[in-house]
């Protein structure tokens, strides 16, 4: 293999950065030549390469979003736009692809394997949304963005003695509000793999408050509902002074933090690897902090599915 390529897909999540260096350098350190996709498939369908170099990459670990910018493409959707993409990558001497993104993304990579042209994916996503990984790019920064915003939230909720909803990211799944809602101790977690009985989160407020408690922090999965709404019947339900907050997109940017950089740094590497030993349609993830492979049609096929372990233990500590 002389030449691969790396794309980036999708909405943008912290370690984009650092799994595209991976990849760069892993492929120069073995002789190969790296092209950068700019734009995602709308840069792909366009021709739009750039070869990397080892500097290409220089003082972009600590970086967040991607270098090589996004787009949504909808004629890449097409067989005329995946042809297209094809031959502009056989056009320039490309062998294989790797893709960095989520499941809208590793889907693109699927569509090219199955019209004959190598691609090898690497999940990224805040959402932590793809099946065959414990953890995807972008999430741990994302958790602790919204950690970090929650204690901020506790101080003048408890100062003004009010019950605060805040609405956190994830699509359809909620391990972004799960695992915030541990990390930071709120009283109820809502997310839409179970979004639970309204009766026991006001019966928690209400208990809550009975004993002397000062403020109460909810955190709601986007995919489970509005906070606005919830927020409003919330406070006709208890009569307690309800305040929403919606985090929205300060929850994909940032520096990532360590564990994304290494997280991304090994993926990226690992998909070196696999192009290196001829697989194809694979994509390569985490699962008990070792690097593991799975084919993107059994990917796409799996649904992920959240930690209800978690989630029980969510509701045990915060009686």
């Amino acid at each position: 293999m002389k030449r691969i390529g790396i794309l980036t897909s999708g909405g943008d999540a912290p370690g984009m950065n650092a799994a595209i260096r991976a990849t760069v350098r892993k492929s120069i350190f073995h002789g190969i030549e790296a092209f950068g996709v700019k734009n995602g498939y709308q840069g792909l369908m366009d021709g739009n390469f750039v070869k990397m170099h080892v500097g290409s990459v220089g003082d972009i670990i600590q970086r967040g979003g991607t270098v090589l910018f996004s787009a949504r493409c909808e004629e890449f959707k097409t067989d005329e736009g995946q042809l297209q993409a094809i031959e502009q990558l056989r056009k320039n001497g490309i062998e294989a692809l790797i893709v960095i993104g989520g499941d809208g993304s590793l889907m693109g990579a699927q569509k090219l394997v199955e019209k004959g042209f190598p691609c090898i994916g690497i999940p990224a996503t805040i959402d932590n949304d793809i099946s065959c990984t414990d953890f995807t790019i972008g999430f741990d920064t994302a958790l602790n963005t919204i950690i970090e915003a929650v204690d901020k939230i506790r101080d003048t909720a408890t100062s003004h003695e009010r019950t605060y909803v805040i609405e956190v990211m994830g699509r359809e799944a909620g391990d972004l509000a799960l695992w915030a809602g541990v990390g930071a101790g709120a009283e109820s977690v809502i997310i839409p793999e179970n979004d639970g009985d309204f009766s026991d989160v006001i019966h928690r407020l209400k208990r809550g408050h009975a004993r002397g408690k000062k403020h109460s922090i909810i955190l709601l999965a986007e995919g489970a509902g509005s906070a606005i709404e919830y927020g409003k019947k919330i406070q006709e339900a208890t009569e307690l002074e309800t305040r929403v907050t919606v985090l929205g997109h300060i929850q994909r940017g940032g520096s990532p933090t360590a564990n994304d950089r290494v997280l991304a740094s090994r993926l990226g590497s690992s998909a070196v690897d696999l192009l290196l030993e001829g697989a194809d349609g694979m994509m390569v993830g985490i699962v008990n902090n070792q690097p593991v492979e799975h084919l993107l049609k059994d990917v796409l096929m799996k649904k992920h599915h959240t930690n209800y372990q978690l989630y029980k233990l969510s509701k045990e500590l915060s009686i």
